[in-house]
């Protein structure tokens, strides 16, 4: 059985966009999934994540992760500590800077003010894919193609697919799926 984690981003929770239809569909492949709750999503600090993330990190071990917007530069700063690899990582629309939006940016400083240790990020991971779209209004393309360079991956671009969430028509992602069933 793969542990699979679910990760949500700013003013997020994990019933939102295609989250629970993943979950569904993992569960129903023999996953077992967690798909947390972060406290103060509208006004997130890294460290009370990684507070919350404590419980979790006995079954990240050889499990799979999946982020989207601001979960993944949690999920790469919580890749920076532990020494227990994980299988693979999906980063679906993230960010690692700045974007250029002074609110947004002061709400999302504790995560991407900061250099990222991409080297130990490379070692505790054995497999990484960086989703991105073409028309992202929140998050440009630049951001998707720093994390796979990074990461020393390719970036995987999706045509009009804008920030990947519900309003972007993103209650199931199939493509996400058949990704993820490609290292179950």
């Amino acid at each position: 059985m793969t542990d699979v984690f679910i990760i949500h981003g700013i003013g997020g929770s994990p019933s939102e966009n295609w989250f629970p239809w993943l979950k569904d569909e993992l569960e129903k492949l023999g996953c077992r999934v967690f798909a947390p709750r972060f406290p103060d999503s509208e006004n997130p600090k890294l460290e009370s994540w990684l507070a919350a993330f404590e419980k979790y990190k006995p079954q990240l071990e050889n499990s799979i992760v999946v982020s989207h917007s601001l979960g993944v530069a949690f999920l790469l700063s919580m890749m920076e500590g532990p020494n227990r690899p994980v299988k693979a990582a999906f980063f679906v629309a993230g960010f690692v800077s700045p974007l250029n939006n002074p609110e947004f940016d002061e709400l999302t400083k504790t995560f991407v003010a900061k250099p990222f240790d991409w080297g130990k990020i490379r070692r505790n991971c054995r497999k990484f894919y960086v989703i991105s779209s073409d028309n992202d209004p929140y998050v440009p393309l630049e951001q998707g193609r720093t994390i796979a360079k990074n990461l020393k991956i390719e970036l995987t671009v999706l045509k009009n697919a804008g920030h990947m969430n519900e309003k972007a028509g993103y209650t199931r992602f199939e493509f996400l799926l058949e990704k993820i069933k490609e290292e179950l």
